[in-house]
């Protein structure tokens, strides 16, 4: 997440703030520092109702990265990497390196954050009504106990990005056997969410002539902009489900031969053909000896072109990124995204070179598969 910076880790994981995150620390100390004060005036003075009050804040924050730990340590269990949790200004995310492998396990991340602030929140409440506490300590708790019933509520509301969208996506998963079509249909539901979060903070403008709940306004509108993206990620997934990194190849493949001559080469692969700057180069076998690029027949007087083989113009290139002709093309895209990369070579399982998969390529194929539905 931009903006972000990292502390440290926990349990080994990850941990950043968002810059955001102190912007809410900040009107949160400030909220409760006000409302102690005016609760206890005699017993907590000038000074100590804003130390409290930062306290609180922090013990908040505290619930939400425990809610978010909950979510981590079941997917840990499944063997899930956690990448990290990052607390900001809507609370908190935690970051998994994959998917569940079945709606049930997905079910089980999902719920685990909410449980744990409902279990904190019987802890909190348990405290206020079992021991004799009083004063500012009661005030404090039972904010607490209200706070993490509020956060498993809220979080349980059934549309992404919240964990009630990723409980009702696996449900929708386990009776159609599609995780994507959970993915859509959560997300769906959790734009509604967005659009009734924003005119409820409208509703005071346009009914009473005050101003807007911006809260609301905010809330709604970053579970439109999560929800959009969520919807159009499943949309993309199910696409590519049952594709594989073959399907995906670069059209009219940059694949020479390194035995042909420049003329052949010239003659074969660009004239008259999509213009490319640089081409793979494979040995007799087939296999991946390096590149030629085309500016670099600028070198070699076109007369000589017919007797210059294209291997003397190769150039070895460090080891190359590749995957299996059969891996799946969703696997291809993440490698893609994770290493930062724009394209990747293809490899039979023979160790023969069969193409190259470019992020366009994929694009390509993505825009013939929504006009093939829409034909």
């Amino acid at each position: 997440m931009n903006g972000s910076f990292r502390v440290g880790n926990l349990f080994g994981i990850p941990f950043y703030i968002n810059s955001s995150w102190f912007l809410v620390l900040g009107l949160l100390t400030l909220n409760y520092g006000n409302n102690l004060a005016t609760k206890f005036p005699q017993e907590l003075g000038y000074i100590l109702p804003w130390i409290l009050g930062l306290i609180t804040a922090l013990l908040l924050f505290s619930s939400v990265l425990a809610h978010e730990l909950g979510h981590s340590f079941v997917a840990l269990y499944q063997g899930i990497e956690v990448k990290s949790i990052t607390l900001f200004i809507f609370g908190g995310l935690a970051s998994l390196d994959r998917e569940s492998k079945t709606p049930a396990e997905s079910f089980w991340v999902a719920i685990a954050g909410p449980l744990v602030s409902i279990v904190l929140f019987g802890l909190f409440a348990s405290i206020n009504i079992f021991t004799s506490i009083t004063g500012p300590v009661e005030s404090i708790v039972q904010l607490l106990a209200s706070i993490n019933l509020v956060l498993a509520l809220f979080n349980l509301i059934p549309g992404l990005p919240l964990d009630g969208g990723n409980i009702l996506k696996s449900i929708v998963w386990k009776i159609t056997n599609n995780p994507y079509k959970g993915i859509i249909f959560a997300s769906r539901v959790g734009q509604v969410f967005g659009w009734l979060a924003i005119i409820s903070g409208l509703i005071p403008t346009f009914l009473f002539s005050s101003f807007p709940n911006f809260w609301n306004i905010l809330i709604g509108w970053f579970l439109l902009q999560n929800a959009g993206r969520s919807a159009q990620y499943g949309v993309i997934q199910g696409a590519l489900a049952n594709l594989t990194a073959v399907d995906a190849i670069v059209p009219h493949n940059p694949i020479v031969s390194e035995n042909l001559s420049l003329r052949e080469f010239v003659n074969e692969y660009i004239i008259g053909k999509e213009s490319r700057k640089q081409f793979l180069v494979t040995d007799e076998v087939g296999q991946l000896v390096g590149v030629i690029n085309v500016d670099d027949l600028k070198i070699v007087n076109t007369s000589e072109w017919p007797l210059v083989q294209v291997k003397e113009l190769t150039k070895s290139v460090a080891k190359m990124e590749s995957v299996t002709a059969k891996t799946p093309l969703l696997e291809v895209v993440s490698l893609l995204e994770q290493k930062q990369m724009n394209e990747l070579t293809v490899i039979a399982e023979n160790g023969i070179l069969v193409g190259l998969i470019e992020k366009t390529s994929i694009r390509r194929l993505l825009a013939k598969k929504e006009q093939a539905k829409t034909t």
